[in-house]
């Protein structure tokens, strides 16, 4: 008998007065997959990110997790369950150290500040980034910025992790390195993991599978040879120089 995947997304709808951003669109995600999600800018990718986490509320459809309905649920009882997401746009504590914006992560799983600061030093020898443990936010660049994002959802300790754009601004090396970082996340912790991105090369290579959105549904899914060949992705979004690439 197949285990039960971690994430089912089923039927799921929303409409911000008369537009409709998301419309029956389903999804399933196992402990331990890289999972894509694509398409065009306005397509529903985030709303669809905003629904699972719980940051909206769906018009329609259904948010499991572990077997678990999250509908109804706030944010951070999701995130208690062990699903935890980041942000387009990353807002560290500008004041506040490299350390102290991890240890936020921790608290959702301790109230003592020992712990929660043990929790966060882990995490950031974990990212590679331990070095940097007293920077505090306004100091640090773009690449670092998205590391500290990771590693405070790490912090939480989550099953599931959903990743909104966290390539956008980072130059090729970078790329790579947060890459490897979450291809060493996922074998270690055997984390499941829903990556919203436009940079195609970094989708083919880390995902298992993806899924393509286009005015709010999903038009296709399969693996990534499947995807980059599909007239359909081909004319809904990747265009024919990345299909003759």
């Amino acid at each position: 008998m197949a285990a039960r995947p971690l994430l089912e997304v089923r039927g799921l709808q929303k409409s911000f007065g008369g537009l409709v951003a998301v419309q029956a669109f389903d999804l399933t995600v196992a402990a331990g997959e890289i999972v894509g999600l694509i398409g065009p800018n306005g397509a529903g990718k985030t709303t669809v990110f905003n629904m699972a986490a719980c940051f909206f509320p769906p018009d329609a459809g259904e948010v499991l997790f572990q077997g678990r309905s999250l509908v109804g649920l706030r944010p951070h009882q999701a995130c208690a369950l062990g699903l935890a997401r980041t942000f387009q746009v990353t807002k560290p504590f500008e004041e506040s150290t490299v350390l102290a914006n991890v240890m936020v992560g921790a608290f959702c799983r301790t109230r003592d500040r020992r712990q929660a600061a043990r929790i966060a030093r882990a995490v950031l020898e974990t990212v590679d980034f331990a070095h940097r443990w007293d920077v505090v936010g306004h100091q640090l660049t773009v690449a670092e910025r998205k590391r500290v994002e990771v590693a405070r959802a790490l912090a939480t300790r989550p099953r599931l992790l959903l990743l909104d754009e966290p390539m956008a601004g980072l130059n090729p090396t970078e790329k790579a390195l947060l890459l490897a970082l979450l291809r060493q996340v996922r074998d270690r912790q055997g984390l499941g993991i829903v990556l919203v991105e436009h940079d195609m090369q970094a989708v083919m290579s880390l995902c298992e599978r993806i899924a393509l959105m286009h005015r709010g549904q999903k038009l296709l899914e399969g693996t990534p040879a499947e995807v980059a060949h599909d007239p359909r992705a081909i004319a809904a979004y990747l265009g024919e120089d990345y299909a003759a690439a």
